[in-house]
């Protein structure tokens, strides 16, 4: 039997033939495997990019990714929110087979003191690749959870789902980091304290008063108690916004927080610097570095190189800067001369905010074609994404494919290049890309993908391959506001049920083949396949949640909910503060 290393010299061989590449113009692979680098952007629409049709923002370094590799143009996010999407990318699985969605509205880890995070019984393809030899790394955003039980437990830390280095945020970016006015959480908390407060200080007036004229008898201890209560309310609602800054936006290096809070306007030097060093230090071994932006996410920061610089605003600002740092993470894999050896792809992890909007500035991400955004469980714009494939002398440069393909499909992926084997002992839904990638398998391997709101179904997209049609089967919609509106403005973001979404019966049908738009309902008058294509989709969804085990849902209120005994803090809590970064000046953000 051949050793590994020379089976992944024929195999080489083997896909050069294929394409019609000199074996000489492949990679060789006979000292190892390849190294995989992922890129992900948060919060980024696809329609902002030029390969996928933009005209006005600058993307070349993402434009170039594309035209040196396969392009796909119908990729689909597992979840149109942050942490379900991510869960599902790292394992491979829907997020609701682990846990990691919520049934109540919470949708997202909600604070780094939270308990919910990614199990410690989910494999991800960092924890395989680590035990076939890979040094692993992620550097950049979490957002998937951190302790259990105590502040440095780190049950949930990258490190402990087979990431041998991370350097980031273990929480998300978001406009509370900066006393933003579009807020996540602050300005809904500062509003409820601020009425409990009223209430505690309107009780303290009434029984002091009552005290005073003698109306009321017994001791004083409910007038102090209900005093002390509404100090305590209105001094909690002044600082608030503080106290959410040092409890959530702070940088680490493995297990030791090193600036808290952050200094926003030197991160991305930071994190440039940081992969430059990782790539560095394993250069010599097969790598795989999971470098997840904090770009676009609001608030946007960017550098004063960028400011000002696009013609769409912040948001645009932000977008260019992050196309220029892969452009800087790609050419240190030509410094060190690893591009060859090395697959890439670049994705996003779902769709853009179509709500982050105030007065008349859009800071969210433009979707393109796609109806609806961020937070929409199954309409098109909240769940198409970018995903860009490169690996030269291997993939073929400047192939698109027009399939249906999935973020969870990068598990299967790069643990089968990296030598692993995929896990026997639990359901894995994404599927192996290389045959369809490498132009040897004409059709994806999925025939039907769920896509869920929270624990809730929401559509189904089925890939009728016999008659080249892709239908979309709407079984609940959000209620858009303004009636007539693409989104829900004025609410934060689309809701995945009470009243505010639509449960239809029968579902809406559409055919994403010819209106992929989702404008054009289809009927049984309008449609002679209408029964037919009901009838499949609904036994695939029977099928489909056979599959589907009871697990804790870790974004419920028990998981998602603030404990100070898990807050993470670099000096004595609540004296949250430190600065061990120092200056990155061996890397300026004015760079170029």
């Amino acid at each position: 039997m051949l050793p590994r290393d020379h089976c992944w010299s024929w195999l080489a061989v083997m896909v050069g033939m294929l394409l019609g590449v000199r074996p000489s113009a492949c990679r060789d692979l006979s000292g190892g495997r390849p190294n995989i680098l992922l890129l992900m952007a948060d919060d980024f629409g696809i329609g902002d990019i030029g390969c996928y049709g933009n005209k006005s923002i600058r993307t070349p370094n993402i434009d170039r990714l594309a035209e040196d590799g396969v392009m796909l143009t119908q990729h689909v996010a597992a979840a149109s929110v942050c942490t379900p999407s991510r869960a599902a990318f790292l394992t491979g699985r829907y997020p609701l087979r682990s846990g990691m969605v919520s049934s109540n509205g919470y949708r997202v880890v909600q604070w780094t003191g939270a308990s919910g995070g990614l199990p410690t019984n989910e494999t991800t393809f960092a924890k395989i690749l680590k035990d076939r030899g890979y040094a692993t790394g992620l550097i950049g955003k979490w957002h998937l959870g951190l302790n259990c039980d105590s502040s440095n437990d780190h049950c949930h830390h990258p490190i402990s789902h087979g990431f041998d280095h991370f350097y980031g945020m273990p929480f998300s970016m978001m406009g509370d980091c900066i006393h933003w006015e579009l807020s996540e959480k602050r300005v809904g908390m500062e509003h409820k304290l601020h009425v409990c407060f009223q209430i505690m200080a309107f009780a303290a007036l009434t029984l002091t008063a009552g005290k005073l004229t003698h109306l009321t008898s017994g001791s004083w201890t409910p007038v102090i108690w209900s005093t002390i209560a509404a100090i305590l309310l209105f001094v909690t609602s002044c600082f608030i916004g503080v106290l959410i800054v040092h409890a959530d936006c702070f940088l680490m290096r493995n297990h030791t927080i090193t600036e808290q809070p952050m200094h926003f306007q030197r991160t991305t030097p930071l994190v440039l610097k940081e992969v430059l060093s990782f790539v560095q230090r394993n250069k010599h071994r097969p790598f795989l570095l999971f470098v997840s932006f904090l770009h676009v996410h609001t608030p946007l920061i960017t550098t004063e190189m960028f400011r000002g610089k696009s013609v769409h605003g912040l948001y645009g600002d932000n977008t260019e800067e992050m196309d220029w740092m892969l452009g800087k993470i790609l050419d240190t894999l030509d410094m060190e001369g690893l591009t060859n050896s090395t697959l890439v792809y670049f994705t996003s992890d779902h769709g853009g905010s179509l709500e982050a909007q105030l007065r008349n500035n859009q800071y969210g991400g433009w979707n393109g074609i796609y109806k609806g955004g961020k937070a929409m469980g199954g309409w098109e714009g909240g769940i198409r994404v970018p995903g860009i494939f490169r690996w030269p002398g291997v993939l073929p440069a400047g192939r698109v494919i027009h399939e249906p393909t999935s973020l969870m499909d990068v598990f299967p992926t790069v643990v089968q290049l990296g030598g692993g084997e995929v896990p026997q002992d639990r359901v894995i839904d994404g599927r192996d890309l290389l045959p369809l990638l490498l132009g040897t398998a004409q059709h994806s391997d999925h025939e039907f993908l769920m896509h869920y709101c929270e624990n809730f179904l929401h559509a189904v997209r089925w890939h009728q391959r016999d008659g080249g049609r892709l239908w979309k089967v709407h079984y609940t919609t959000p209620v858009f506001h303004p009636e007539g509106a693409g989104a829900c403005y004025g609410r934060g973001f689309c809701p995945c049920s009470g009243d505010q979404v639509a449960h239809h019966d029968p579902p809406l049908l559409f055919d994403l083949s010819r209106d992929p738009s989702e404008a054009h309902v289809l009927t049984p008058d309008t449609e002679p396949l209408f029964h037919q294509v009901m009838d499949t989709v609904a036994r695939a969804v029977d099928e489909h949640r056979q599959t589907l085990s009871p697990v804790p849902l870790q974004l419920d209120t028990q998981g998602n909910t603030w404990k100070p005994w898990l807050q993470p803090c670099c000096g004595r809590f609540p004296l949250c503060w430190c600065d061990r970064e120092g200056d990155p000046a061996s890397l300026p953000a004015g760079e170029s």
